[in-house]
């Protein structure tokens, strides 16, 4: 049988557009006929989504992801869901159900790797299975070097599973093209070489200003460029409920996502090499 193509989104730092590009790629490579679903191995959100008949529980962004390609959400495809309840502990969900509640220490020490990583995997294996195109969420930063031999959601799923990965980084922040190249030489060199390119993310201007900069970080890192995807508005559920957002958006519905849904993903497919990253990157005919 053969198993999905594959491709990573992984980011520069924490709020630089991940879960959006994610959302918009769902639902651009769905409108170009390939059977598609997100993956997230691990995720931290307060903002969970209950899952109809089973009452399994993944984060509301894989959640809008599945709709972005068309499928109904599925626990496999968030393995773990991190809760906070404060004081550094979290509930864990791991395969949409209640599993125990623990502090980070625990956590690192005796579950990540242990039972929550080959969850991972396997459910990643089953969606590779079932569809022509798996698209990954990293979480974070994939330079957190105080955690990476914990850092399940990031390179060791991309080394493990072997694939390509572009990196997305907030221009809007400030530091963007530093983040970029200082990502990149974080790494060790097996992970390295699975960084692809990059995208710019958030940009309000004239995209020409940024041609000299782009240009040095292409010589610097060896990597292609995909593009610079504008700051725009829209309207859907924050990947925490923590997080400042319109009322209006926390209360959406299902059927109400998908418009903006749309909306991301013309402005993503408009301002991006989709071709290039199809052909290129991730090998699809």
């Amino acid at each position: 049988m053969t198993k999905a193509k594959l491709l990573m989104i992984q980011g520069t730092s924490s709020g630089c557009g991940k879960t959006t590009l994610v959302t918009a790629l769902c639902r651009i490579f769905s409108d170009l006929g390939y059977q598609v679903a997100p993956f997230k191995a691990q995720n931290m959100s307060s903002n969970a989504y209950n899952i109809k008949k089973t009452s399994d529980q993944i984060a509301v962004a894989q959640a809008i992801q599945a709709i972005a390609s068309r499928k109904k959400p599925d626990s496999r495809m968030n393995p773990i869901l991190l809760r906070p309840i404060g004081d550094y502990r979290s509930k864990i969900i791991l395969g949409g159900k209640f599993y125990d509640e623990m502090d980070a220490r625990a956590y690192y020490a005796k579950f990540v790797l242990q039972k929550g990583f080959p969850v991972a995997i396997r459910n990643l294996d089953s969606l590779r299975k079932e569809n022509d195109l798996v698209i990954i969420e990293g979480a974070g930063s994939p330079a957190e070097v105080n955690i990476l031999k914990y850092d399940i959601a990031n390179m060791i799923l991309a080394n493990e599973v072997r694939t390509p990965v572009i990196l997305a980084s907030d221009i809007e922040r400030g530091g963007c093209f530093a983040s970029i190249v200082g990502t990149i030489q974080l790494l060790q060199p097996n992970y390295r070489r699975l960084i692809k390119g990059f995208i710019i993310n958030k940009f309000r201007g004239d995209k020409r200003l940024l041609n000299p900069a782009i240009v040095v970080v292409q010589k610097v890192t060896r990597r292609s460029f995909f593009g610079v995807v504008p700051k725009f508005d829209f309207s859907l559920p924050k990947e925490d409920s923590l997080d400042i957002q319109d009322s209006r958006a926390s209360a959406m519905c299902e059927r109400q996502w998908d418009s903006q849904i749309s909306l991301i993903a013309k402005t993503v497919q408009n301002n991006t090499d989709i071709k290039k990253m199809s052909v290129d990157v991730i090998g699809l005919n």
